[in-house]
């Protein structure tokens, strides 16, 4: 017949896993966090990078004026 568990024994397996539940929470905390760090990053470096963008597009935009105009001289 098998022996019923020890209730000391299974009370230290329990506290055990809490302490390893506990340390996965705290990393998995820390990693969000840098994660949304970095995605805050990253969205500002992609605004920087699309104004960037837009104005070197106006300004090749302006200088295609410019040329069409120099070409309507007569």
């Amino acid at each position: 017949m098998p022996t019923a568990p020890d209730p000391r024994e299974e009370l230290v397996q329990l506290g055990a896993r809490i302490d390893a539940l506990s340390a996965l929470i705290r990393r998995l905390a820390e990693e969000n966090a840098q994660l949304r760090e970095a995605q805050a990053q990253l969205a500002g470096e992609r605004a920087q990078l699309l104004s960037r963008n837009e104005l070197a597009r106006s300004r090749v935009e302006a200088m295609i004026q410019r040329l069409k105009s120099l070409e309507a001289r007569p």
